[in-house]
């Protein structure tokens, strides 16, 4: 495991780290959670991702029980949430200041922590100006709550108002975002945000880096039951994956993974290591619901030199960007 910067930041995470969206409080009880973090925490992961909206809470505190039964010294792993979602009542969601303090405190109830080394904005609230929520997350760091905060599918636009802001009121900005990035979606994080990591510094912790699935070969003939597209709820994504678009995107995965076998590499980790090579990626946020299915992900780290310059060159022919 290598350890990256978070942006300008003087904090190192692993490349990898691992996220409990979808599976904490659902698939993952707080046994199998905590397997599963200790096989992460085993191979040098450091972070664990989590926010307010995952299974309602749950998440969190499953995460929170999963940390007290493992015992690690707090000084040697890095916790986040997110603040957006937290309940159906006007004062339960968005940016104010009001819902960003008591978002905060609840999740370090949930999570059983004095404290949250990252704390982001899960989306852009329009409702709420962005200087109401700079300040917040500035006293929330003076308080010692949180350590830095950023965004989760922010524009530049908004990222780089807040940073304005900030820098103007002798404030901190945010340090980091989190925006969904891999092989077929790439035009924010290679595009839209490229000014941002020169401009700012900031460090991404992306997710998604598997596509929902599309780039781990499972959806090339069918919708497999057990699956998370096949579960009541999610009836958007099965959608997505039906659709003209989701069906071209489903040939071009097949076709990645007939050129990742032929270099000796797996479609996942093919798509994992893709995502590592770009510099401005912080780190690649895994999610698993078995612990083979984690440790097999975590294995792309054994096959770094199979992504050569010469398949790298393939993959963006192929993928047609």
């Amino acid at each position: 495991m290598n350890y990256r910067r978070l942006g300008n930041s003087g904090l190192k995470i692993s490349e990898f780290s691992f996220g409990s969206w979808v599976t904490f409080g659902s698939s993952l009880d707080t046994r199998l959670a905590a397997d599963c973090m200790a096989l992460a925490y085993e191979r040098g992961v450091n972070f664990f991702d989590n926010a307010e909206v995952y299974a309602g809470g749950e998440s969190e505190r499953v995460m929170g029980r999963a940390l007290k039964e493992l015992g690690w010294s707090r000084d040697s792993f890095v916790v986040s949430s997110k603040v957006f979602w937290g309940g159906s009542k006007p004062t339960q969601m968005g940016l104010s200041r009001k819902h960003v303090f008591e978002a905060c405190h609840a999740a370090l109830k949930r999570l059983q922590l004095d404290y949250l080394d990252l704390y982001f904005c899960h989306r852009p609230d329009p409702e709420t100006p962005i200087e109401e929520t700079v300040v917040a997350m500035n006293d929330l760091m003076r308080q010692g709550k949180i350590f830095y905060w950023g965004t989760s599918e922010w524009s530049a636009e908004q990222i780089t108002e807040a940073h304005d802001f900030a820098r103007e009121s002798r404030l901190v900005g945010p340090t980091m975002e989190q925006p969904e990035y891999h092989l077929f979606k790439r035009g924010r994080v290679e595009g839209e945000y490229a000014p941002l990591f020169e401009k700012f510094g900031m460090g991404t912790t992306i997710w998604s880096p598997l596509a929902s699935g599309l780039l781990t070969g499972k959806y090339e003939n069918q919708i497999p039951a057990g699956t998370r597209v096949s579960q009541p709820g999610y009836e958007w994504l099965k959608a997505r994956f039906e659709s003209a678009e989701g069906q071209l995107l489903v040939r071009k995965a097949k076709d990645l993974r007939l050129l990742a076998e032929a270099h000796g590499l797996s479609l996942t980790h093919l798509a994992l290591l893709w995502c590592l090579k770009n510099r401005n990626v912080s780190t690649v946020i895994l999610g698993a619901s078995k612990l083979e299915q984690l440790r097999d992900n975590l294995g792309a780290l054994d096959h770094r030199a199979k992504l050569t310059p010469e398949l790298i060159e393939k993959v963006e022919k192929l993928v047609g960007w």
